[in-house]
């Protein structure tokens, strides 16, 4: 990245801030992009990136705006201290320290929304995420982008007791985000693809993450939610006749095989049953049972049994 000019949508995205505070620290202080080809938009250099590095982190940090931007126009070989390994300025704290999310090897952008997401930025957040969709789309964004940012939140949280609040937030704007897709994308035909949370689950972002790659796909669903009953999910299952059902369960606790057994014996069963998530036991499902191992594959295979039946109908 050192030696490529960058847009400002990179750049954003790298550092975890909105376009539009981009846009105010070159305004107010002159921190923008300096390499220009005729007839293109300005592009940010790897020095032009150093110095905006210093601005947020020093912003960060509590530091004045002002203050901040004289730092990093006047110390632009400071740049990038988690990257390079240099000294950070003198008298400033480094944001992060014992409190900061690991996402492992995630690259920048996962890099960048954790640092927004620190921030309590859902500008950020929301522009970080919404570009990803875009450009990637949901399968690969929920992979590479979200799952290790809310894997470095939740191990950071078991350490420490802290970051809720940086969880919540982020969920929103990833169930935001999600949504968004699911509007803009309405299946053709009817919704055929039911999908819940096992009884007492609450942790329904990866099921939402699977609503909108069925959107994306054109796959009609409907979602029923967290702590969906066993009667309720059965009743719901009698009224609609889904060619799929697909059961969420984050943890061992929620993850009961006879809610699977009850969806097995209704009059109108469906001709998929996926048992998503980590908390079931392969070797617990009853038989008939799928277990898909990630997101692309529960999509595969919905999509697949939806398209199987699609010509049974027509047949």
């Amino acid at each position: 990245m050192a030696d490529e000019a960058l847009s400002a949508g990179a750049v954003a995205r790298t550092l975890g801030v909105a376009v539009t505070t981009l846009r105010t620290w070159h305004q107010r202080y002159g921190l923008g992009p300096s390499e220009h080809v005729p007839g293109h938009h300005r592009r940010y250099t790897s020095t032009d990136l150093s110095r905006l590095e210093i601005m947020r982190r020093l912003t960060a940090d509590g530091v004045s705006p002002a203050e901040a931007a004289r730092w990093a126009r006047r110390a632009p070989v400071l740049a990038a201290p988690e990257r390079l390994g240099r000294a950070t300025p003198p008298g400033v704290t480094r944001a992060g320290g014992g409190t900061a999310i690991p996402v492992g090897r995630a690259g920048p952008v996962a890099r960048g929304l954790a640092r927004a997401a620190m921030r309590l930025d859902s500008v950020a957040i929301g522009e970080t995420i919404a570009h990803a969709l875009a450009a990637d789309g949901v399968v690969t964004t929920w992979d590479i982008l979200l799952r290790p940012v809310l894997a470095g939140i939740g191990d950071r949280h078991a350490a420490t007791g802290r970051l809720i609040e940086v969880e919540h937030l982020l969920s929103r704007c990833v169930s935001e985000a999600f949504a968004t897709v699911a509007r803009a994308r309405p299946a053709a035909g009817p919704a055929r693809i039911l999908l819940s949370c096992a009884d007492e689950e609450q942790h329904t972002l990866p099921l939402e993450a699977l609503g909108a790659a069925l959107a994306e796909a054109g796959v009609g669903y409907r979602m029923l939610g967290a702590r969906v009953p066993v009667p309720a999910l059965v009743e719901a299952v009698a009224r609609t006749g889904p060619t799929a059902v697909v059961l969420w369960s984050h943890t061992g606790a929620t993850a009961d095989p006879d809610q699977l057994t009850a969806l097995l014996a209704t009059p109108r069963r469906p001709l998929l049953v996926l048992a998503a998530g980590p908390g079931w036991r392969a070797d617990a499902l009853p038989a008939g049972v799928v277990r898909p191992m990630d997101l692309a594959e529960a999509v595969a295979l919905a999509t697949a049994v939806r398209d199987s039946q699609d010509r049974s109908t027509t047949a």
